[in-house]
């Protein structure tokens, strides 16, 4: 309550607490929140960067209004709308066997070692379930927690990795990084934003649920 009355207190009319997973929140979210805000000024935006499933799991308790996550997660009970599509590439250090090639399939790249996300990411398993599928070992040789993470590792030569494409910023290549495009299909994501039920969500997460499913956001 004490909360409740400061936020009114400096202009608040609203408090959204929404989850977010680092591939939302590296590529689109502060963009869109920002557009969002400048229309919505009273509006107050608590957010939290989690792992897809504890987003789920959060959006289903309670915890979370809104919540952005990755469509290999099992959403059951959950309504969502897709919010933005990407497209994962493959990262590897300049002077790499693979640094001169312009794209490849998942399943060329699996004789090197890889720098990956932590356990429970929602990549790390679609890069582990791509590999089972070939019937082949995915060698994670360093595993970090951000994608600023992984590039840091593959510059000094740790392995190669596979992180969005919109998270490859100009000054990554610029540090000797080399992009390639991966040809699988399940490399095209798409990005849910969802809640438990909008009907139930106050107006001001109603309208940001809104947003963020009604523009056009495929890349």
């Amino acid at each position: 309550m004490a909360t409740e009355m400061s936020d009114y207190a400096v202009g608040v009319r609203g408090h959204v607490r929404m989850w977010a997973n680092t591939s939302a929140i590296v590529q689109f979210l502060p963009r869109d929140v920002r557009e969002f805000l400048s229309q919505n000024p009273s509006v107050k935006i608590s957010l939290e960067e989690r792992l897809s499933g504890e987003i789920v799991a959060a959006i289903a308790n309670g915890d979370a209004d809104l919540g952005v996550f990755a469509d290999n997660v099992a959403a059951p009970g959950i309504e969502k709308a897709e919010y933005h599509r990407d497209k994962l590439v493959l990262l590897v250090p300049d002077g790499h066997p693979l640094a001169s090639i312009e794209k490849i399939s998942f399943v060329d790249t699996l004789d090197f070692e890889f720098v990956g996300l932590n356990e429970g990411s929602s990549l790390l398993a679609r890069l582990l379930e791509a590999a089972f599928s070939a019937e082949r070992t995915l060698k994670v040789r360093i595993q970090v927690s951000s994608f600023d993470g992984i590039c840091r590792m593959i510059e000094q030569g740790l392995g190669i990795g596979v992180l969005p494409d919109a998270a490859v910023r100009n000054e990554i290549l610029a540090a000797g990084l080399r992009r390639v495009h991966l040809t699988d299909r399940w490399a095209d994501r798409t990005l849910w934003v969802g809640t438990r039920s909008r009907n139930v969500l106050s107006p001001e997460a109603a309208r940001l649920f809104d947003f963020m499913s009604g523009t056009t956001h495929a890349q």
